[in-house]
């Protein structure tokens, strides 16, 4: 036996029964029988592996048989993406992440979520004070596609016409898919522009804000004020919460740019990204669910008290869903 053969032998000796239990842990783990592993065996998987990678790295320097080598990279790749890599089903991601993943990175952003909140709701009172002052204020305030002849000109018959009367239903498909599209819009936009220091997000969802304050302003003036609320209610509740989470999440980005703390920039900004983006990936179930609504309950629901109950309904499952204290880490 050559020398080198004989320091590869010892070298194997010294640490291969390490090697052989990693060996048996990981292939009763591939199996589909992780479960099955004691606290003890998934507390030695790290170890053993680490201590694979520092016999790997002797063996390299060393330049022991190539053979070897060879096995100890085979069987550190397998090692890796067990301890490191992701071990959970799709299914059970997708629920993990509908169980705490989502609700928890909503939680975690209920600072911004005030701010957020308080930026809607005082731009609202914004808009409605003003077009109630001068009417001529909400054609500057409200996009032209979303008023669909609803404006100061209009009869008071008109618009009450598109909130009940079934002739007025084709209007009022055309002005909910629009305003489903431009919160969607406004949804993204305040998320995806938040890394600029929070000033599009703020703007964005001051936007929306202010033309939700017009539209109930032009209504309230015409003593419809109750009835074009249970109209919004039914889908808004959803839609404008989801843009309130939207805001959060640019928030916390923008937030995170400007003050990033002890941590790099960058790492910080990816950590505030894996929270903001949990949320957003809610976001867009929320307004999902807001555009089913829209569609559906909304059009073929003309009674006011039911209206407002299907609102009244949503706010309370989004937020019992959301805020509802939970056991264990979120």
């Amino acid at each position: 036996m050559s020398r080198l053969e004989l320091r590869s032998h010892r070298f194997r000796a010294e640490r291969e029964a390490d090697w052989r239990r990693l060996e048996q842990l990981l292939a009763r783990a591939e199996a589909g029988r992780a479960a099955a592993l004691s606290e003890d065996e998934l507390l030695d998987l790290p170890l053993l592996y680490r201590a694979l990678i520092s016999s790997l790295s002797v063996a390299r320097a060393t330049s022991l048989d190539a053979s070897l080598i060879a096995y100890l990279e085979a069987l550190a790749a397998r090692a890796y993406f067990f301890v490191y890599g992701a071990r959970v089903r799709p299914r059970e991601r997708l629920a993990r992440f509908f169980r705490s993943g989502w609700p928890g990175a909503v939680r975690d952003l209920w600072r911004e979520t005030l701010v957020s909140g308080a930026i809607l709701i005082l731009s609202a009172l914004v808009g409605y004070l003003l077009v109630t002052q001068d009417a001529d204020w909400y054609g500057a305030i409200m996009p032209g596609g979303m008023t669909q002849g609803r404006d100061p000109t209009a009869t008071t018959a008109y618009l009450k016409s598109v909130l009940y009367d079934a002739h007025g239903q084709s209007g009022l498909s055309v002005f909910a898919t629009y305003l489903f599209t431009h919160n969607a819009q406004i949804a993204l936009l305040a998320f995806a522009l938040g890394f600029a220091f929070c000033l599009p997000t703020a703007l964005l969802v001051g936007q929306n804000g202010l033309s939700l304050g017009a539209l109930l302003a032009l209504y309230a003036g015409r003593g419809l004020g109750l009835q074009l609320g249970g109209w919004l209610v039914i889908h808004g509740v959803t839609e404008l919460f989801a843009t309130v989470l939207a805001g959060a999440a640019g928030f916390r980005l923008g937030w995170t740019v400007m003050f990033p703390g002890e941590r790099g920039r960058l790492d910080a900004l990816a950590n505030a990204g894996r929270t903001a983006g949990a949320a957003m990936a809610g976001v867009v179930i929320m307004l999902i669910c807001a555009g089913a609504l829209e569609g559906v309950g909304r059009q073929l629901i003309r009674d006011d008290v039911a209206r407002w109950s299907i609102g009244a309904a949503t706010a309370l499952v989004w937020g019992l869903y959301f805020y509802w204290p939970r056991r264990g880490p979120a």
